[in-house]
């Protein structure tokens, strides 16, 4: 096909020209970053995305980027590019212009994919493997980017944003599709889709439990894996980016799937109604792989403009892929135009998209460098004074797949970690399934927010991301319910998915007519929920742990689009679900239940007299000594938190007990401190009306029910 040429781009010195399709000044600007390519076309399509209409020389490159203006055009053009350079994967290029090329800057997307042998660069089962060339054209194939209408300026959904404090964040991670899909209340042309999450059903779930901020999964465009395709089978977690500017249609109601102005719009719309009852959005990012996989993948996008840029190449061998993401390749987030797609990508999805922050997936690969994991890496400090990102909530998945990829509590600034030993120390203590099981010592030591993983720099106890289960990985209600995994439903012979995770199934594997072991269940779950909703540190709460929903023991369930994914409203736990609302209720109550500064210790000196503080018990009513955290013997005892001294020179005023007893026994608790009055029992043993203002409600000692939390305040 003949190519035409166009006018070059306004590039005036000092002005940031966008990358990606702009539409401006009576046509469109396209702007291309490649470091290598010798030449980029830019192939305008039909409408439909079927018919290649004519190309268009690219001028360039001024600083890395191809460039070029068409008057006369709008939004709802519909292009790709094709990408010219060496084919020459020993040197980490793996330019192909037979292969149309979707825009990284896509705002929106037409077509649908489907894996072909045309998708790659290379001829697949030619003897040179990954080496070969190929010559097909994958046009008719290939995803298409569509020039976006430009948003209002007014239009933002951040214009009505709530701002909740960090001290006040509790996080509800939560699939767009998962949560409404089977809920009645919603009308079924809305279930399973953004518009469902914001329905006036979905938000009164929300604002009843008392979270402040959906933790989406994520909701970038992206496409299933070649072994899920063979399986037909989606990816229903959606961690496989290909759009990193643009909503997945899939999540969409059905009447706007095709179009992707209106699956925009949604979106918005979805955004700008939560945030008109109070709700935060967070969406699960993933900046740390592509769907082009490893050296045996395809050519979609990334790859084509310029492999060596884009991703991380083995040193020694560039036709090889760094796969410190487990997912093949692994983006170059070192590169400072990959960190510019990355910083432009969450912008646009705070300034346009409206969110509140983000949860970085397998985050340690953005402050990669060639010396390991930098938590000062140039990412992280263009991020951290980024003045639009400054205002939103940061959140690392804290671990990747590669050399030293455990880095829980070494995130930067205002980042807020997930931590997992908080998971593994409150499943423990409450299973008593390890042996040795979790001692008190560490349970207390996670309950008050990890200070060995956190208590460093300017970070704070909020930093300590706590959760007893989320996406990945068992849900509460098969922690307790299962001894293994049951992930045969995935194809993969029970394979996939963490072996060795904490869980019990209390005497019969699976769901059980014991009402003996049903009984013992519940009242472990609920034990773990008081734990989590009332630890220092910012809770997550995984959505249908507070309904006591279940997978059936599946732990991987990332390729499940049906009933063991979707919440099960028909038999949701109305009463566990009143509970954790009562918890929540009660940390919002207590200021010293998500307190923003490290405690102070009994031995505090007297500049720090007069900051609240804390001292723990034994059962016995002493306060706990050195020899008492390695007594292996006792699992029971009380953290009692004091308020600020008020004056200063006033003794320490007592306001609440939490009271730990992880035995199959009641366990007997004697108070050294005065009189107190249960606000709180996990067990729900306890006769209700021992919460009542009255004599009978007071105690000097107590016999803790087995397998429970206590909560007291001081009289």
């Amino acid at each position: 096909m003949p190519t035409d040429s166009l006018l070059p781009a306004s590039l005036a010195p000092g002005r940031h020209e966008p990358l990606g399709a702009t539409p401006r000044d009576g046509g469109v600007n396209f702007a291309v970053f490649s470091e290598s390519a010798t030449a980029i076309e830019l192939c305008i399509f039909d409408g439909s995305g079927q018919r290649e209409l004519r190309r268009y020389a690219l001028h360039g490159p001024d600083d890395g980027v191809f460039h070029g203006f068409l008057p006369g055009l709008a939004a709802g053009l519909v292009y790709g590019l094709r990408a010219h350079g060496p084919y020459s994967p020993e040197h980490g290029h793996r330019f192909n212009a037979h292969k149309l090329l979707l825009d990284p800057y896509a705002r929106e997307i037409v077509g649908h994919f489907a894996w072909a042998p045309e998708q790659h660069g290379y001829e697949l089962g030619h003897p040179d493997g990954p080496r070969s060339f190929d010559t097909r054209d994958n046009a008719l194939q290939a995803l298409k980017a569509r020039v976006a209408q430009p948003l209002p300026a007014d239009s933002s959904p951040r214009l009505n944003a709530p701002r909740h404090a960090t001290a006040d964040l509790v996080l509800y991670e939560v699939h767009v599709k998962g949560f409404s899909q089977q809920l009645q209340a919603v009308p079924e042309a809305l279930r399973g889709s953004y518009a469902g999450l914001a329905h006036p059903a979905s938000v009164a779930h929300f604002k009843a439990l008392g979270v402040t901020t959906l933790s989406l999964l994520p909701v970038h465009f992206h496409i299933d894996e070649p072994h899920l395709a063979d399986l037909g089978k989606p990816n229903y977690w959606g961690y496989n980016t290909l759009g990193f500017f643009s909503p997945d249609p899939r999540l969409a109601q059905r009447a706007h799937r095709e179009d992707p102005a209106a699956v925009r719009e949604e979106f918005r719309a979805m955004v700008r109604e939560l945030h008109a009852q109070g709700l935060e959005v967070v969406l699960d990012v993933v900046y740390n792989h592509t769907p082009e996989g490893n050296e045996f993948g395809p050519t979609l996008s990334f790859r084509g403009l310029d492999n060596r840029s884009y991703y991380r190449l083995v040193s020694d061998d560039k036709s090889r892929y760094e796969n410190v993401s487990a997912c093949g390749n692994t983006l170059n987030c070192a590169h400072p135009r990959v960190a510019q797609l990355v910083l432009d990508s969450l912008r646009y999805w705070v300034s346009e998209m409206g969110v509140d922050g983000f949860r970085f997936d397998l985050a340690p690969v953005l402050g990669r460098t060639h010396h390991g994991f930098e938590p000062q890496a140039a990412f992280f400090t263009a991020l951290r004074q980024d003045p639009v990102l400054a205002q939103v909530h940061l959140i690392s998945e804290p671990w990747d797949a590669g050399h030293e990829g455990y880095q829980v509590g070494r995130f930067p600034g205002r980042f807020l970690d997930w931590n997992d030993k908080f998971r593994d120390a409150v499943r423990g203590y409450w299973l008593r399934s390890q042996q040795p099981s979790v001692s008190r010592g560490e349970l207390a030591r996670r309950f008050m927010a990890s200070s060995d993983l956190f208590h460093h720099g300017a970070r704070r106890p909020t930093a300590s991301v706590n959760f007893v289960s989320v996406h990945d990985g068992y849900v509460l209600a098969d922690v307790v319910s299962y001894s293994h995994k049951h992930n045969h439903a995935n194809g993969e012979n029970n394979r996939d998915g963490r072996d060795g995770e904490l869980c019990a199934n209390f005497g019969h594997e699976g769901a059980s007519e014991d009402a003996a072991i049903r009984a013992t269940r519940l009242r472990v779950r609920r034990a773990m929920l008081a734990t989590l909703l009332l630890a220092q540190g910012t809770p997550m709460l995984c959505a249908g742990d507070e309904i006591g929903n279940s997978q059936g023991g599946n732990n991987n369930a990332y390729c499940q689009d049906n009933a063991i994914t979707w919440l099960d409203w028909a038999q949701a736990e109305s009463d566990t679900q009143a509970f954790v609302a009562a918890l929540l209720a009660l940390r919002r109550a207590e200021p010293l239940l998500r307190h923003e500064q490290w405690f102070a210790a009994a031995s505090a000196d007297a500049a720090q007299a007069s900051a609240p503080s804390l001292r723990w018990f034994s059962p016995r009513g002493a306060e706990m000594q050195q020899h008492d955290w390695f007594d292996a013997s006792q699992s029971a005892f009380a953290a009692v938190f004091f308020e600020a001294r008020q004056p200063v020179e006033a003794a320490a005023a007592p306001r609440l007990m939490v009271l730990f007893n992880p035995e199959p026994e009641p366990q007997a608790f004697s108070f050294s401190l005065g009189a107190w009055r249960l606000v709180l029992d996990s067990s729900g043993e306890l006769p209700l009306d021992s919460v009542a203002e009255s004599d009978t409600s007071i105690f000097t000692h107590l016999n803790v029910p087995a397998r429970s939390l206590l909560v007291l305040r001081h009289v």
